[in-house]
């Protein structure tokens, strides 16, 4: 069993931010995969699907949209997680990252939270070394802008990459069930090609 947990923040008002990109992604996976109806449990809108994996066995994945609130998502996935007894490396995290250009994917296993309140929380909440799924949104170039950048809507421009990276992620979902993060990050990027790097960056 795999628990994927996406970060965001609930209701139509954050909907389209660029702070729930993990939302987003747990979207096009339940699609993908005929994932029963969301509902509330663990303090999340969950719901669940079956995958084959690529040596044609079935794993069973959790899907969660903490409805926590970003900076408190630990305690969701903390609750699902002593629920079914899952180990942290059955643990997945989808999350923004403004530190890679938009439409990237970089998987990561454990390490420090590097201002992400989301991350901090889920580290606090269950220890370090979870898996993380890092989804690019860019930078907007400034530090002080930060916060109204990730709390922004995507632009119109950004439409072009979040539907296709997003998609992939669901396309690519068997790699990652499997423990294969690696493969399953150059698969995501052969579907979703991105610019390495971030134009708003290029300009510092």
């Amino acid at each position: 069993m795999l628990l994927l947990a996406g970060q965001g923040n609930p209701g139509p008002k954050y909907e389209k931010n660029r702070h729930n990109i993990g939302f987003l992604a747990m979207d096009a996976i339940a699609r993908r995969w005929n994932a029963s109806p969301w509902r509330g449990k663990f303090q999340s809108a969950a719901c669940d699907a079956t995958i084959v994996l690529p040596n044609g066995e079935e794993e069973r994945l959790i899907l969660l949209k903490p409805q926590t609130y970003y900076n408190e998502s630990g305690r969701a996935v903390s609750e699902a997680m002593k629920f079914f007894k899952l180990k942290l490396t059955d643990v997945v995290l989808f999350h923004d990252e403004i530190d890679l250009a938009p439409g990237r994917l970089r998987m990561k296993t454990g390490g420090g939270a590097a201002g992400n309140n989301g991350v901090r929380s889920l580290t606090a909440h269950i220890g370090p070394d979870f898996r993380r799924a890092r989804l690019g949104v860019g930078h907007p170039g400034d530090k002080d802008l930060v916060m109204p950048y990730v709390l922004g809507d995507f632009s119109k421009a950004d439409r072009a990459w979040v539907e296709p990276l997003t998609e992939a992620i669901a396309d690519a979902m068997p790699l990652l069930a499997a423990g294969e993060d690696e493969r399953f990050q150059a698969e995501v990027l052969r579907l979703a090609p991105a610019e390495k790097s971030d134009p708003k960056k290029r300009d510092d």
